[in-house]
């Protein structure tokens, strides 16, 4: 090897070995740091399995629904097992073409979706362990979601411009996501024994979808009934059963006292939210009137919050300041030394926050900046559930 080229090797050798020191050395130290003065006291933890990374993708909707999944075999006595998220959304990506080519077009194609995808996909395709099928094809580090959504957009206006749909359509939207994905197997060996993702689906996981429900709070339809929820992931056109926004959290409440956890969709795009911090609430003031102080300390430790009504909840929503651009899993309820309550929410971002992973959530944050909740039937109170 010539000089220059052990040089240049020598310098990349350096550069990674300088990576990891900061990150050993200065990484967790800035993070214990940001931790600040907060004192929780546990109210209430339910079981989860380990927080996961969904690395470049919005596929949020998929890990969180999935590790809702995982606490809900916790919850029913069985062995919760890693359960493959990308199978989730590949088999979500194909239902969304679908849909597409039904519309003539008519319809986005993104990789956002809905908490009750998971739960179709459950229901029409099972589901796999991760060890099965990553979503990352050989010899790639992960999954190429922006090349395929890019030619998969592509090839579905195409099919659409042509007006007429070849039967092969389906194998071919297949083939394209083997590509960027890589191939699921047929068959695969889970604990020494054979299954398809049917009866994994059935015979491990044990889930059934249609005992879950979907709840949602506007001021433009009926309450304690359901709606279409007329939002841009929401491609499969599902319903929610639409609750005045103060039961949002009550139902989250009961939920957690019976043992069982709750998925969100919530907007985090807020002043109010920080995920280093790991905390998110409804700031007493704009950032436009905090002084340099208080936008200093304002994750620091706790704060006042300002109140907020159905009725500013709804404007938010219809002008585009509340939207669904993340989903969390709801394991837990703490409360801080001022006795102020807070639900304790599993993220999908890995463990690099101050609280390895997890966001601490204010009742006033998820009454304002919650978009949809996912729970089981028996979690309500039997007077709720007989209403919906």
């Amino acid at each position: 090897m010539k000089k220059k080229n052990w040089i240049i090797l020598a310098i990349i050798v350096a550069m990674l070995a300088a990576v990891a020191i900061l990150y050993r050395f200065y990484y967790p130290k800035h993070i214990k740091l940001l931790k600040s003065e907060f004192v929780f006291t546990e109210l209430i933890r339910l079981k989860s399995t380990t927080v996961k990374n969904q690395g470049a993708s919005n596929t949020c909707w998929s890990y969180t629904g999935n590790s809702f999944l995982e606490s809900e075999m916790i919850r029913m006595g069985k062995t919760p097992v890693a359960i493959s998220p990308l199978y989730t959304v590949r088999m979500a990506y194909l239902e969304r073409a679908r849909n597409y080519l039904r519309l003539h077009g008519g319809l986005k194609l993104n990789e956002g979706g809905q908490l009750q995808d998971v739960m179709q996909i459950l229901r029409l395709h099972g589901a796999m362990p991760r060890a099965a099928y990553t979503g990352i094809k050989a010899g790639k580090s992960s999954s190429n979601f922006k090349g395929l959504r890019a030619l998969l957009n592509s090839r579905l206006s195409s099919m659409v411009k042509s007006r007429e749909l070849k039967r092969s359509w389906e194998r071919d939207v297949e083939l394209l996501m083997d590509d960027y994905l890589g191939k699921v197997p047929v068959n695969f060996v889970y604990k020494g024994k054979s299954y398809t993702a049917r009866s994994f689906a059935d015979q491990v996981i044990g889930i059934d979808p249609d005992q879950y429900i979907h709840i949602a709070s506007v001021t433009t339809a009926p309450y304690y009934k359901s709606f279409i929820f007329l939002i841009p992931d929401n491609w499969s056109f599902s319903q929610f059963f639409n609750l005045p926004m103060e039961q949002l959290t009550l139902v989250i409440d009961q939920s957690l006292k019976n043992g069982f956890t709750v998925a969100c969709t919530i907007d985090i795009s807020e002043p109010g939210f920080s995920w280093p911090y790991g905390i998110a609430y409804v700031p007493q003031k704009s950032a436009s009137d905090m002084t340099a102080e208080e936008k200093k300390t304002q994750f620091v430790r706790p704060q006042p919050e300002r109140k907020v009504d159905a009725m500013e909840r709804q404007s938010a929503f219809d002008a585009w300041q509340t939207t669904d651009d993340h989903a969390l899993h709801i394991i837990g309820l703490v409360k801080d030394q001022n006795g102020k309550e807070y639900y304790v929410a599993k993220n999908s971002w890995g463990r690099g926050n101050a609280f390895q992973g997890f966001v601490y959530l204010t009742k006033e944050y998820v009454r304002y900046k919650s978009t949809a909740l996912m729970l089981h039937k028996d979690a309500l109170e039997p007077s709720l559930k007989n209403k919906l």
